[in-house]
Order: structure tokens, then sequence, then C-alpha cells
């Protein structure tokens, strides 16, 4: 006889034909960031599965070591990579998150909810708190931002803030996703893109209403936010030619926004077809640069690249076109420690991953070191601060992209 399962009805949880596909290999382990870490099994993706089945088949509960379990993961889909029996964990984590969601304290679920789908969502007020941000910054206040917060929150560049971005190019559309803290803190990389993608052959566009893709909320447990802000990107992008990101993080978001929709049948359709044109910017073909020379430089895979998108030979080869001299990481693949919010949940285990991440960047030698993710740029460039590199964290757009030909 069956027992029933334990999860939360209402909420997603992760599919049983998920879990059976686990067959406990551990061929994952010595790929999964927390395990090296920890050695522990509950912190390996082998532990969470069956921390999944016990639930899934009645003898577990979701609460208590299933939820820190499951906060403990970076989400960085390093195992999902690496398994011979193809096991989804990247949704799989993303049910249980929402699982988990009701379990916590009402203080906590009310301040994510608040971050996650009333101020990321609104482009007007990221704005405005992105000047506060600024100004403080630079009146040297960084003493108010809650210390917990500190290694976690990007500099924001006042006068690149206030100037507007302006569509560019002509060609096939190309509209870029603007998002929430690259729209914010990374203005000079939307810049950046948008002529790069205008010396390719398109006519880069700047969306009217932009916003988030709704990646931060999926990946903790509000999956309806997400789906709100999803169905407002698609409304954006529906009727553009290619759809383009320089985050890898909204990237593989995007792309999933088909499965986000999977019990959909009105957005489904909708949601495959955006997700169909959805281009990170290092994997259009750029124009070659011969005779150009932009020196050594440093190559950091995002996760979410490597990993949930296999992109690992496109932004090498457009490095290679601006004339960069490579220059690989040791255990280049694995996670720095950013994974959204980790730094702020976990603050130890992201503390000690982003070490070892600038570490290795400072013994590769380079003065520069390319990272196409947001979080990543942001952990990184505060984990080679902590150990004193003067090594730069720039984006590969920055580095690969005409000169500019006027000042939008």
């Amino acid at each position: 006889m069956a027992t029933a399962a334990n999860w939360r009805p209402g909420l997603p949880a992760p599919a049983e034909s998920d879990i059976v596909q686990c067959v406990a290999c551990g061929l994952c382990l010595p790929h999964c960031p927390t395990f090296r870490v920890t050695g522990r099994e509950t912190a390996s993706p082998r532990g969470r599965i069956a921390a999944m089945r016990a639930v899934d088949e009645g003898v577990a509960e979701v609460e208590g070591t299933f939820t820190t379990m499951m906060d403990e993961c970076l989400a960085c889909r390093a195992c999902e990579a690496v398994c011979p029996s193809g096991v989804p964990f990247g949704r799989m984590i993303e049910a249980a998150r929402a699982q988990i969601e009701p379990t916590r304290p009402p203080q906590a679920r009310g301040v994510k909810k608040l971050g996650l789908t009333q101020v990321l969502a609104r482009p007007r007020v990221m704005r405005l708190l992105g000047v506060g941000l600024a100004l403080t910054q630079a009146l040297k206040l960084d003493a108010l931002i809650p210390r917990r917060l500190r290694s976690s929150t990007p500099r924001v560049r006042l006068r690149g803030l206030l100037r507007p971005l302006r569509s560019r190019g002509r060609g096939p559309s190309a509209v870029l996703l603007t998002g929430c803290i690259m729209d914010v803190a990374f203005r000079h990389v939307h810049r950046a893109t948008l002529r790069a993608l205008a010396g390719a052959g398109y006519r880069a566009v700047v969306p009217e209403r932009g916003g988030c893709c709704g990646a931060l909320a999926m990946h903790y447990g509000l999956p309806e936010a997400a789906k709100r802000m999803a169905r407002a990107r698609i409304e954006d992008f529906e009727h553009a030619d290619l759809v383009v990101v320089n985050s890898a993080g909204c990237g593989a978001h995007l792309r999933a926004y088909g499965e986000l929709f999977a019990d959909d049948a009105e957005w489904a359709e909708r949601a495959e077809a955006v997700a169909g044109k959805v281009r990170d910017v290092i994997e259009l073909e750029h124009p070659a640069r011969p005779g150009a020379s932009i020196g050594r430089v440093a190559v950091h895979d995002a996760c979410h690249h490597l990993h949930a998108q296999r992109i690992a030979a496109q932004p090498r080869a457009m490095l290679r076109a601006a004339g960069a001299e490579l220059c690989e990481l040791d255990d280049g693949g694995r996670c720095c420690g950013a994974a959204g919010l980790y730094s702020v949940t976990q603050p130890e285990l992201s503390s000690e991953l982003r070490r070892q991440k600038a570490e290795k960047i400072a013994a590769a030698g380079a003065p520069v070191v390319s990272v196409a993710n947001p979080g990543c740029a942001i952990q990184i460039a505060e984990g080679l601060r902590e150990i004193g590199s003067d090594v730069r964290v720039v984006h590969p757009a920055e580095l690969t992209a005409p000169a500019r030909g006027d000042r939008s």
C-alpha cells in the first residue's frame, strides 16, 4: 500500500518521477561545493534527494533538518551537469524551497516577500533605492548598511544610473533584458552590451517597461510571484527577433519559462516562444578585431552558464576575437558562493567559497577577470578586496564592445 507523501498541498513539490531518477551513485559528490567544504552527506545532492524521497514516501516532514539541507544548497547545478542519470536537480530544489517557505517565521517571510515581489519587481523603486545607495557610498556612510548585507551590496554609480539607456543600431531586433540588479548597479554593462549588439549587426532595443525576470523569486520559494514577473517579461519580448541577456542567472531562468508555465495552457505556448529567442550576449557572433589586444584575462564561468546552460566556449571565443590572452582558473567550475541571496542566508559557507574563488583568480596572474553574472561580480570583487588583490572584475561585453560612438 502506497504511503501518502508529506508535501504541503497546493504548492509545487519535487516530482516522484524526478526523485526516482537518482540512483545514489555519488558521482555528484566531488562536484558539489557545499559537500566539498563540509564533508557532510546532508550537504550533498545525494543527501538532499534522499531527504526529498523521505518526504515523498511519508516518513519525514518538511521542517527542521529538511529545511536546513535545502537552504544550504547553492542551486549551482554542478551536480546536474555531471549526473549520468540526468536528474533535474535545479527544478527539484526550487520546488523543495516552495514547500519550506511556509515553515519560516512570519517576519522572515514578510521581509523576503517584500524584497522579491515589491522591490526587485518594480524598476522605479529599484532606481530610487539605487540613488540612495549611491549617495550613501559616495558619502562613505557604508556603516549605515546592515553588516550582513555589506558583502553582497554592489557599488552603484550615480551618474550612470541617472543617464538613460538608449536603443541603437540597425538590423534584426534584439531586446535587452534590463532586469533588476543589472539595471541599477551594472548600467555600464548594459551600455557595453548595447554597443556590442549594434556592432554585431542588431537593432539593440531597450524595452519601455523593463523589470525583473523572476529568477530570484523562483529560486527562493515564491513561484507565483515569479510567474507574475515572467508574464510581464513575455509581453515585453514576444515581438522581438531575439531576447538578449548579459546575466547568467537571468538567461537560465528565461530559458526555463516554458517549464515554469507547464501547467498553464494559456501562457505555455507564449512562454516557450520567448524562451526560444533567448541568447546571452556572449553567445552571439561578434566581429573579430584584427590586431586588437586587451591583454591577459582570467575567465570565471558562472554556474548558470556552465552548468545550467552549458555555455563555456562562447565567452572565450568572444574574448579571443577582441585580442585577449586567456588565463584559465584552477578548479574554475566551482561556485563562487554568490548564488542569489546565499551570502545573506548562509554567510559562513558563502564566505569560504568566496575566499577560495578569489585566491584562484589572484593565482591566475591576470590583471582582469571576466565575469558575466552580477551576483558573481559582486561576490568576487568583495573576495578579491578581502585578500588584498587588485585584480579588476569586468564583464566580457565591457572588454569586447566597440568603442563609444556617442554618449548614449
